[in-house]
């Protein structure tokens, strides 16, 4: 079998550590009965230590030529394999209690992250590759350089963790970058404040539009500097200042117009 090239528009640079590898599969922990689905699983370097642990797996894989791999590697009542875009499969035909796993392609993490999030409701957990820059954003909390639109949503929809970073030696082709394996975890309906989450989003982008100015200034469109007060922010504080709480409360305040209401729903 030829070689198979890594494709830059693919974003592919495949995991060939395996320290890494089994770390992945030890951190996931899978189990018999489970429904594991992997989201570009390349060369199958992932899929063969999980295939050891369980008795089947879905896949969805973008590259033809991956896939065309991947069904010559594994009999279809073991590989499950979904030719397709992640950012466009739907995953409500596999079911729930999904455990995704991947190593993302850093080209669309963050497009495939709100993808997840709408997702949440289906989802057991998510183990995922990504650039460790993308991981120290979801992490991060107030008062921090990283924090911003992409912590706050998905902090609203999972609990998140940080497991351990990747160098890029672990893959080939070597990424530029640090990768790091990061946990994601849904919250039930009683831990997660119930918020219109268009309205949320519409917050979000606006105070982050800016993050070197004050809030009276980002947020002026929405809400005037009396308003924010007595919504208990500050004017005067910058977006990253605020923890979760307090964007939920500008996001149950405001009042779009009649006009926009379908669009932030």
């Amino acid at each position: 079998m030829s070689e198979h090239i890594p494709r830059k528009r693919f974003g592919q640079h495949f995991l060939v550590d395996d320290g890494v590898l089994n770390a992945i599969v030890e951190a996931i922990h899978p189990q018999a009965g489970e429904r594991l689905v992997e989201i570009g699983p390349g060369l199958g370097a992932l899929t063969r230590p999980l295939l050891e642990r369980i008795a089947h797996l879905d896949a969805v894989e973008l590259d033809r030529d991956v896939a065309a791999r991947l069904r010559r590697a594994f009999p279809p009542e073991r590989l499950t394999l979904h030719e397709a875009d992640a950012l466009a499969f739907d995953f409500g035909t596999l079911g729930s209690g999904l455990r995704l796993i991947g190593n993302l392609p850093y080209n669309i993490s963050t497009p495939l992250l709100f993808r997840f999030a709408d997702l949440a409701g289906q989802i057991r957990d998510g183990h995922f590759m990504l650039q460790k820059e993308v991981v120290d954003r979801m992490v991060a909390q107030p008062r921090t350089a990283d924090y911003g639109r992409l912590s706050v949503l998905l902090q609203w929809h999972f609990h998140l963790e940080s497991l351990f970073d990747v160098p890029p030696e672990a893959f080939n082709p070597p990424p530029k970058v640090m990768s790091a394996v990061v946990r994601l975890m849904p919250r039930q309906a009683d831990e997660r404040p119930a918020v219109d989450e268009g309205r949320l989003r519409t917050v979000l982008a606006a105070a982050f539009s800016q993050r070197r100015k004050m809030l009276r200034s980002t947020l002026k469109p929405l809400f005037s500097s009396a308003e924010l007060e007595a919504l208990q922010v500050e004017p005067t504080a910058r977006a990253e200042e605020l923890d979760l709480a307090a964007f939920v409360r500008l996001a149950h305040a405001l009042r779009p117009p009649a006009s926009a209401s379908k669009a932030l729903s």
